[in-house]
């Protein structure tokens, strides 16, 4: 066999436009909607999306598509760039707690049970790390006042929005039959 052949049969047709499909939203979202609200939970929900229906390295890919287009597009001041490969790395934390707690799943009956809790410490575990993070970079970077706004927007918004995200990922994931 070819080696050309052996490696389109090695592809997941399906995985791949899933992925592609979660990453073009990833990437043209940030520019179209310019409010943390609507666009955290929709990352956070795509970053998830793309776990489990593309797999651990699509979902890992995502998490560093979505903040440079935010940066990009405007939905984050320019001057937040400095935080940017913070959020990338809050991301992946989110994504590897909340494969961790899937993968348990496979002892577990009900995927809830290991669903859930990913999600709730992914995010807890997101904000807390974005949080810190942020905090020490505004304080060395921006003008005090600007750094309570960056540091009010770190905190618990990333924690809902990554909640939040959690949720619309679940119902379409229970949709599709995935959990």
């Amino acid at each position: 066999m070819l080696l050309k052949e052996k490696i389109i049969e090695q592809v997941n047709v399906r995985a791949l436009i899933q992925f592609l499909g979660l990453a073009g939203i990833a990437t043209f979202l940030p520019f179209v909607v310019h409010v943390q609200w609507l666009t955290g939970p929709i990352v956070n929900a795509i970053l998830i999306l793309a776990l489990f229906l593309a797999g651990i390295r699509s979902a890992l890919t995502l998490c560093l598509i979505p903040s440079l287009m935010a940066l990009s597009g405007g939905l984050l001041p320019a001057v937040l760039a400095p935080v940017v490969p913070f959020i990338m790395i809050s991301n992946v934390i989110l994504v590897l707690t909340v494969d961790y707690f899937a993968n348990l799943r496979q002892t577990t009956a009900n995927s809830a049970k290991s669903y859930w809790p990913g999600v709730i410490i992914g995010a807890g575990l997101k904000f807390l790390f974005l949080f810190l993070s942020a905090n020490v970079i505004a304080k060395l970077l921006i003008k005090q006042e600007l750094a309570v706004k960056v540091a009010q927007m770190m905190s618990w918004p990333q924690f809902a929005t990554a909640v939040t995200g959690g949720l619309i990922a679940w119902v379409i994931l229970k949709r599709l039959g995935r959990v």
